[in-house]
């Protein structure tokens, strides 16, 4: 029988508590990471036109080390994470830069709606089934007409995933949670277009994110390694094997 939600939903909490009790805030404060947080956070504000006076919502916002770098482009941003120590440090993180547009809310569902944009990095491969099927209903709650909701997940078909799973088994798990998958990404697409939205799916990376959670200290490996995504993402025979995969469906 296969878990159900709640059970999903506990070990997931469990897991997330013990990685933002130490570890994740060391190893998210390292070069390489940062300048991949510095990347996505460019990128994200790119794809969903999220400038000035927009209101954007963070699901499983972590400690916010992306949702922070976003607060300086916007007009507010409210993140949501079921992990009460990831929350904790957020608002500590917060206070310490002076910024006080980014509100961090311990919890599933956000306080209000009428966002422009809602992200989710990282976050959709560790839903249960049931809750990810559920999810494009519940963005239409939130975002505003004409809203962009933004995902960065796993691919089933990543490259480096089949390489790391051969040659460092150990330390692939050391990175995942009990629960999370890589998720197929026209299945993925597949749902919000059934609920009415526009989506378009793209490949994020190939080597680069994956190396700045090896060599978090090594800036300019990953900025090099960035560079070298960006041209084989043009390659379309590869394309499709990258690590990551983004969706941006607009609400119409």
């Amino acid at each position: 029988m296969p878990p159900s939600a709640n059970d999903v939903t506990g070990r997931e909490l469990a897991y997330h508590e013990r990685l933002y009790s130490g570890f994740a805030q060391r190893h998210f404060a390292r070069p390489a990471v940062r300048a991949l947080r510095e990347h996505m956070a460019t990128r994200i504000l790119k794809v969903t036109g999220a400038w000035g006076r927009s209101r954007v919502l963070s699901l499983g916002c972590g400690i916010g080390d992306t949702e922070l770098l976003l607060a300086r482009q916007v007009n507010e941003i409210v993140g949501i994470d079921l992990s009460p120590a990831a929350v904790r440090q957020a608002r500590a993180d917060a206070e310490r830069l002076g910024i006080t547009n980014a509100r961090f809310e311990e919890g599933e569902t956000p306080p209000g709606g009428d966002f422009d944009a809602v992200i989710a990095i990282f976050f959709l491969h560790h839903l249960p089934d049931s809750a990810l099927a559920g999810l494009p209903g519940r963005l239409r709650q939130w975002l505003r007409p004409g809203g962009v909701f933004y995902s960065l997940d796993p691919s089933r078909h990543r490259l480096s995933g089949v390489v790391g799973r051969r040659l460092m088994p150990g330390l692939m798990k050391r990175y995942q949670s009990p629960d999370e998958r890589e998720l197929e990404p026209e299945a993925t697409a597949a749902l919000f277009r059934d609920a009415g939205f526009h989506v378009q799916v793209d490949m994020y990376d190939f080597g680069s994110t994956p190396l700045a959670g090896l060599l978090p200290g090594w800036r300019t490996g990953y900025r090099a390694a960035r560079t070298v995504d960006d041209w084989l993402l043009r390659v379309g025979a590869l394309r499709w094997r990258g690590s990551n995969f983004e969706l941006v469906a607009k609400a119409v």
